[in-house]
């Protein structure tokens, strides 16, 4: 089970006790929030794509939404997001909980600059019941992301 691996993998960092289940869905932004009863702006809400071949995650803020002009400068290519049977195989969770923590080998990972502004934030942690709240910095370091990127839009009105 997904949760059981990013459990394992929290755990290796000392952290598995920030993990929270919830005998609710999480599977969406708002259901997320409302579990959490916090702003929906502060979930993380990581989206899986193809780029040639190659599955990556972005994490953007839950207020955000993908540009496909800044996604196609920065990739090369057109927005095309897995599909829901593909994110299992290919990233290492099913939609509803995908995360950045505890991926499938070669997965590439992107933080979107959107989740910069909060001190902290809420992604997924391998279920559609479940969250981690965490700062930036705690997850840049356990998502081992490959890099900040700008591909989205909306979020600055809401500053």
């Amino acid at each position: 089970m997904s949760i059981e691996k990013v459990r394992a993998y929290f755990r290796s960092a000392g952290m598995e006790d920030r993990i929270q289940e919830f005998s609710v869905s999480s599977a969406t932004v708002e259901l997320a929030a409302q579990a959490l009863g916090c702003e929906s702006c502060r979930i993380v809400k990581t989206l899986s794509f193809d780029v040639k071949g190659t599955p990556i995650l972005i994490a953007i803020a839950g207020d955000a939404k993908v540009d496909n002009a800044k996604y196609k400068a920065r990739f090369g290519v057109k927005a095309k997001m897995l599909k829901h049977e593909d994110a299992p195989v290919l990233i290492g969770h099913a939609v509803g909980g995908v995360c950045p923590f505890a991926v499938n080998e070669g997965v590439e990972v992107y933080l979107d600059e959107s989740i910069q502004r909060f001190p902290l934030v809420y992604p997924a942690a391998g279920s559609s019941n479940s969250a981690v709240g965490l700062t930036v910095e705690e997850l840049e370091k356990l998502s081992r992301f490959d890099g900040w990127v700008d591909v989205c839009k909306g979020w600055q009105e809401t500053e």
